[in-house]
């Protein structure tokens, strides 16, 4: 097994699109000639679009956009240009005289950083895939990861900054990689070695408290928990397989969530994890599931890691 940029995975193209000003943006992975695709969504609030179509029994058999946005509810907006730049090639299902482009997403709530008026819209997405043809995607402050945070339990002023990620390796001819974008009411771990690399700030923010710990103080019951939470990605593979499979391999790469966020899937998170079939790979199924959950651990270990401090918040480099 070796490592490979998440971009050398064939037939998708990956594009990020930012507002640093207003601390929210998108990112899009596209795949023109449809990508069968699953969803995994354990988080109590998800904001998505859809989705639906990802259920084994409907008959749509393959996407050709993803994006993963800012802006909670409203950043779903983006999916318009994302269409309208397929539409333009000619890329989507074709109906009669016309396609029509299948996008689905999924969006963070960023609304409360600096400015909420302001969320990824027609036009970002839009640049999102204008950005996809010159192979600049980047981990960290970019992308749907501008407005990013993370260890929310306590408010703003105790929160940390995240970002997105990715990661990808191979095995044979087989690619397997994810993005991911990092924006947990909870703590975020080294999976490898159980270190806590961001979270929730002790009182003088030079250290953590513990999320899990501070949870169980309020076992009784939990006053005006933020909602604003949820992580948002991807598994990308070129191996060959059906929605159903794939809706599988979602659910296994939901795993790296697990071995890296603490506590995740609440009713305060959106967590929400697609997976897509770019190439013609032949495949197992459960092998390709467990390497799913983790590539998705190292890429939310690279959204943190990668991060640099904005917006007056630390980053995991402060604590390096």
């Amino acid at each position: 097994m070796r490592e490979i940029n998440i971009t050398d995975i064939e037939n998708i193209k990956i594009g990020n699109a930012e507002d640093y000003e207003n601390a929210t943006g998108c990112t899009v992975i596209i795949c023109e000639k449809g990508a069968p695709t699953g969803v995994d969504v354990r988080g109590g609030g998800p904001a998505s679009r859809e989705t639906e179509l990802l259920n084994p029994v409907a008959a749509n058999n393959g996407i050709h956009a993803l994006l993963l946005s800012g802006g909670s509810a409203f950043g779903l907006d983006a999916a318009a240009g994302i269409m309208e730049y397929l539409e333009n090639k000619n890329v989507g299902f074709p109906v009669g005289e016309i396609v029509v482009p299948i996008v689905c997403a999924s969006c963070i709530f960023d609304l409360n950083l600096v400015n909420h008026k302001v969320r990824p819209n027609k036009e970002m997405g839009y640049k999102a895939c204008l950005n996809s043809e010159n192979s600049s995607f980047k981990n960290g402050n970019y992308g749907a990861g501008t407005g990013a945070t993370v260890g929310k339990f306590h408010g703003g002023e105790y929160m940390m900054k995240s970002g997105i990620g990715s990661y990808a390796v191979q095995i044979g001819d087989l690619k397997v990689g994810a993005v991911v974008v990092v924006n947990a009411l909870g703590d975020i771990y080294d999976y490898e070695n159980n270190k806590k690399i961001a979270g929730l700030l002790n009182n003088t923010k030079d250290g953590f408290l513990d999320t899990e710990e501070e949870f169980y103080k309020s076992y009784s019951g939990i006053d005006n928990l933020f909602t604003g939470n949820t992580t948002i990605g991807t598994i990308i593979t070129n191996g060959k397989f059906t929605k159903t499979e794939m809706n599988k391999i979602a659910a296994m790469a939901q795993n790296g969530l697990v071995r890296s966020i603490r506590p995740v899937h609440t009713s305060a998170d959106g967590d929400s994890v697609y997976a897509m079939s770019v190439g013609d790979v032949k495949g197992d199924v459960n092998v390709t599931g467990t390497l799913a959950a983790t590539v998705m651990a190292e890429a939310i270990k690279r959204a943190v890691m990668d991060t640099e401090p904005m917006y007056g918040l630390k980053a995991a480099k402060n604590f390096l």
